[in-house]
């Protein structure tokens, strides 16, 4: 009797555990069901444009640094002690002015006695001239006396030349910006001892596309103006235009400003050429850009898949922007849609 009570219990015990397991794993497929299925490559609806090489009708102006119209270094062209300096910084100094003196008293002594010399072989000459018409000396001791005579001459324009050297001038007109010597020094040949610059007239390069080169002449007037004299215009002109570009088709040009009235060099210019300017830029349209233009990207379609790209933006045109790096003429930009994208994720262009 008792066994027979077991055996019943424990077969109800394993029925109720069968039941409970089968309740628990239709549960599961129940709640796997309800779960929402998770579509990871659906493609996003997008509207593309292709970068274009748009021409810009706009003011030819470029910038640039003002330079020295002349510049040259104050150099040494002989060796010997330092007496005086005729200049300090600042000093206005005129082309061909004596700035740097040295010690030539040897010189000096040496072209006294070379002089000496001189008179006397020239009296010599003379008297031997005059012997020689009356048969009292040769030809021979008469081209003897001549060679030394000029012999002499020559050696006393050596050292005047020697003394002229050592008296150190100004190559140029200008201002001194730079001194690098003092009395007393010793001195050797091709020593820089100064700085002079020409700053009554500055010049300032700029490079003009080919495009717009050909409508350039020497001569032609330009304004200037700079950030450090709002509302001031300065008058320049073009001094120079390359004959030849470089590689990426620019002119170099030089401008000069004859009145520099005020203005330094190394100021940074505009300079307004007063004429219009047709050049092509790479454009996108500004709906492209994901972000501001202080941290530029687009998205650009590659075989139905979104690449983000970042890129460098040139001037705003309004509802378009010049692209100067980052992108190619035929690029695919995505103009709208572009919010639900990340790099690599697959698009379908609409139109």
């Amino acid at each position: 009797m008792k066994k027979t009570t077991l055996i019943v219990v424990v077969a109800l015990v394993s029925i109720t555990a069968l039941i409970g397991f089968r309740l628990a794993s239709n549960k599961e497929k129940i709640d796997a069901q309800k779960q929402p299925v998770v579509q990871t490559n659906v493609a996003i609806p997008v509207t593309v444009t292709p970068v274009e090489e748009a021409t810009v009708s706009q003011q030819l102006v470029r910038t640039g640094n003002l330079i020295p119209f002349k510049e040259a270094d104050i150099i040494a062209t002989t060796a010997g002690k330092v007496t005086q300096v005729n200049f300090n910084l600042g000093s206005s100094v005129r082309q061909g002015a004596t700035l740097v003196q040295l010690d030539n008293r040897l010189k000096e002594l040496a072209l006294e006695s070379t002089q000496l010399s001189i008179d006397k072989l020239k009296k010599d000459v003379a008297r031997y001239n005059t012997l020689l018409a009356g048969n009292a000396t040769t030809e021979i001791q008469v081209n003897e006396t001549k060679f030394n005579y000029e012999n002499a001459v020559n050696q006393a324009e050596q050292i005047k030349k020697q003394i002229a050297d050592a008296n150190v001038k100004s190559p140029i007109s200008g201002q001194i910006v730079q001194k690098d010597i003092e009395p007393g020094e010793y001195i050797t040949v091709g020593k820089v001892l100064g700085r002079v610059l020409d700053v009554a007239r500055l010049k300032v390069d700029v490079a003009v596309n080919e495009s717009d080169v050909y409508g350039l002449r020497v001569g032609q007037a330009v304004k200037v103006t700079a950030d450090v004299f709002p509302g001031r215009t300065f008058n320049g002109r073009v001094s120079y235009i390359a004959p030849q570009g470089t590689a990426e088709h620019n002119y170099p040009v030089e401008i000069t400003i004859d009145n520099a009235n005020g203005l330094k060099a190394g100021t940074f210019v505009n300079v307004d050429f007063s004429q219009k300017s047709n050049q092509k830029a790479l454009q996108i349209p500004r709906i492209a850009l994901v972000e501001s233009i202080k941290n530029p990207y687009v998205y650009v379609v590659n075989g139905n898949v979104a690449q983000r790209r970042a890129i460098t933006v040139g001037r705003d045109f309004g509802d378009t922007i010049e692209v100067i790096g980052g992108l190619a003429a035929g690029d695919q930009v995505v103009t709208t849609g572009q919010l639900n994208l990340s790099d690599g994720k697959p698009v379908q262009i609409t139109k």
